[in-house]
């Protein structure tokens, strides 16, 4: 199994205030040549907001949005 740790910079969408977060990418998908992109949800370590973060395992940061939960009418 092909295991790769990631670090990603990016500005929290809530904050504005920089972000970097090392993530850890693992399994069979990554040994492939296309594009593979996956997403995590995890709370800015300045101000707590969940926020979604879309990306490539080689680091690239495609999306960066506020967390809204299943069911909960989107609130700006």
């Amino acid at each position: 199994m092909t295991e790769v740790e990631v670090c990603l910079d990016f500005a929290c969408r809530a904050c504005r205030r920089p972000v970097q977060l090392i993530v850890r990418c693992e399994g069979a998908v990554l040994a492939l040549t296309t594009k593979v992109m996956t997403a995590v949800t995890v709370p800015c370590p300045n101000c707590r907001a969940m926020i979604d973060v879309t990306f490539d395992p080689d680091g690239t940061v495609y999306r960066v949005a506020r967390h809204v939960a299943a069911g909960c009418p989107y609130r700006p």
